[in-house]
């Protein structure tokens, strides 16, 4: 019994020394049933060749090819978009570095989101539009095997936005509603860019919203939904709003 509990004596602490002080998320929010019903609220996107399939990726070729310099920079920086990117809403100090504890949050959410978006992609393997040669500048995998590339539908980056824009508007209700238009501006960038037409940014925001909702009932999310709360309150991000009394009692429903 000594034996056993020195062994895992020394397994607990070289755990806390490859954590190097970081704050950790819970190991998962959503199980794969739960990922598997929010893909399942998503309706099948138009049929190749369409009228109505037509007339979408017509949307993304004029978007495309009309645009101006700004907006394709814009379209490109997007290309590392993260939870963080929202520091255009909130700010220079909404960082990674400062917020350890959001961080992780968000780390095992986009986990947890791209799983889901993954098998949605697989199941309705719809073409990406690609006007010109759009998608030969998508890091996503398109240039690298025309065959087997990424598939349009839903976009993974209008996924994502929607989650994180309702996670932070939960956390900062006072901001809400800007967070929500950046993550819409963060989805027709994508159109912009040429990688996407609509339909694949609507199914994004479709399926972003069905997981979070699922996010803030999860039993495993609210110790760290509490803990983010503190973080940014403590940082300044929720003077004037009560957010952590708001973030316990949604969670909790």
């Amino acid at each position: 019994m000594t034996h056993l509990s020195t062994r895992l004596g020394g397994v607990l602490l070289g755990l806390l020394l490859l954590c190097g002080g970081k704050a950790i998320a819970a190991e998962h929010y959503l199980d794969a049933a739960q990922l598997h019903a929010a893909v399942a609220t998503l309706p099948a996107p138009s049929p190749l060749g369409t009228a109505e399939d037509i007339a979408d990726r017509s949307t993304t070729f004029h978007a495309y090819t009309t645009r101006s310099a700004d907006e394709a920079a814009q379209a490109k920086a997007d290309e590392t978009f993260d939870a963080f990117s929202f520091a255009a809403v909130l700010g220079p100090d909404f960082t990674a570095q400062r917020l350890p504890h959001v961080a992780a949050l968000f780390d095992e959410v986009k986990k947890e989101a791209n799983k889901a978006k993954n098998e949605a992609k697989q199941s309705f393997r719809r073409e990406r539009p690609c006007p010109v040669n759009s998608c030969q500048w998508d890091p996503e995998g398109d240039a690298q095997d025309w065959k087997n590339r990424d598939y349009g539908y839903p976009s993974g980056h209008s996924t994502r936005a929607t989650v994180f824009a309702i996670l932070l508007g939960h956390l900062l209700p006072q901001r809400a509603e800007a967070l929500d238009r950046y993550a819409r501006e963060v989805g027709w960038r994508r159109v912009i860019r040429g990688v996407h037409t609509p339909q694949d940014i609507y199914a994004g925001r479709v399926l972003g919203q069905a997981l979070a909702r699922d996010f803030l009932v999860s039993p495993a999310m609210r110790a760290d939904l509490d803990a983010a709360v503190r973080e940014l309150d403590a940082a300044g991000f929720a003077a004037g709003a009560a957010p952590t009394k708001r973030a316990t009692a949604t969670a909790g429903g």
